[in-house]
């Protein structure tokens, strides 16, 4: 099962660190992007360039110590066309490098248009008689609160081609209280319905390792709602933002892990990305940038998480 596979690089690396490609042309370093307007203009196409060169740049810096990325299309998305054919090659470039790849796009809907886009991101889609895989992704983010209507064709895709999803369950941001820690009139709140329903629906996918085809967001700025969903949710397996850039640390996000260490990845995007930033060499370093980071927070993680 899909989930299996992401956990067994997690424990060949002893490293639950995913890291995020979430590119915007500040965070190219100068001599790349200035590269690449010098061949096409100011163009979507220069900037698209550009954002690969740099991903597979950090890839190769650090593919030997993550076990997976994930890049959040909507950055791709801001260059149009040029921007998700790149999204597409990062994807595919990140795979050749034996990585684990999560595409953060938080598609939903119901029905046959739920099914197009779980076909589009995890599954295949029929040309002439051909099956063809538009992306090929190993795992997807959803929105979960459109309920089981939305989550069900996505998980009849990752049965199919052995592939997983992240549902929101607990966001990161600031204003997810507003509804997902409301109460119902059991008592219960808003996210602990949606996650235990996610397990639910998903339980006859459970995998060798013991976890469904459905993950949940869960994000690191709320240790306290994380440790609850661990407890209550044996079978899913975490996606937890937050770290970093957006202030969690390696003791907040401990939480999301189980008796063994498993069963959650921790991403972090701008923390790792943009570290070439804080050196003050213009960029010229960002590879080793990138990879000090990332063994940063993965020996924090270490020190943190019990059976790492």
């Amino acid at each position: 099962m899909s989930f299996d596979t992401l956990q067994k690089k997690i424990w060949d690396l002893a490293n639950p660190t995913v890291a995020g490609l979430d590119p915007r042309p500040e965070h190219v370093p100068p001599a790349i992007l200035e590269k690449h307007l010098a061949a096409k203009g100011n163009t979507l196409a220069a900037a698209a360039d550009a954002f690969y060169e740099f991903n597979c740049g950090l890839i190769d810096a650090f593919c030997d110590l993550v076990p997976a990325v994930k890049p959040q299309s909507a950055y791709y998305e801001l260059l149009g066309w040029e921007g998700v054919r790149c999204l597409k090659q990062t994807a595919d470039y990140a795979k050749a490098k034996g990585l684990y790849v999560i595409a953060d796009v938080k598609r939903n809907d119901i029905g046959t248009t739920a099914t197009a886009y779980s076909e589009a991101y995890l599954g295949t889609v029929t040309v002439g008689g051909t099956a063809l895989a538009p992306f090929d992704f190993d795992a997807a983010t959803v929105n979960a609160y459109l309920g089981s209507d939305g989550i069900v064709p996505f998980v009849e895709t990752c049965v199919k081609y052995d592939k997983g999803i992240f549902a929101l369950v607990k966001t990161s941001n600031k204003s997810s209280g507003e509804l997902q820690d409301m109460t119902v009139s059991d008592g219960r709140t808003v996210y602990a319905c949606v996650g235990e329903l996610l397990e639910k629906f998903s339980g006859d996918t459970v995998s060798p390792l013991g976890y469904s085809c459905v993950g949940a967001v869960v994000g690191a700025t709320y240790p306290a709602q994380l440790t609850e969903l661990r407890e209550k949710l044996s079978h899913t397996f975490f996606l937890v933002p937050g770290y970093g850039a957006q202030g969690g640390g390696a003791a907040d996000v401990a939480g999301a892990f189980d008796e063994k260490g498993g069963g959650a990845v921790i991403n972090s995007s701008r923390a790792i990305m943009c570290a070439w930033k804080q050196t003050g060499n213009g960029g010229a370093d960002y590879q080793q940038a990138a990879r000090d980071e990332v063994l940063r927070m993965r020996d924090a993680l270490r020190s943190a998480v019990k059976g790492l």
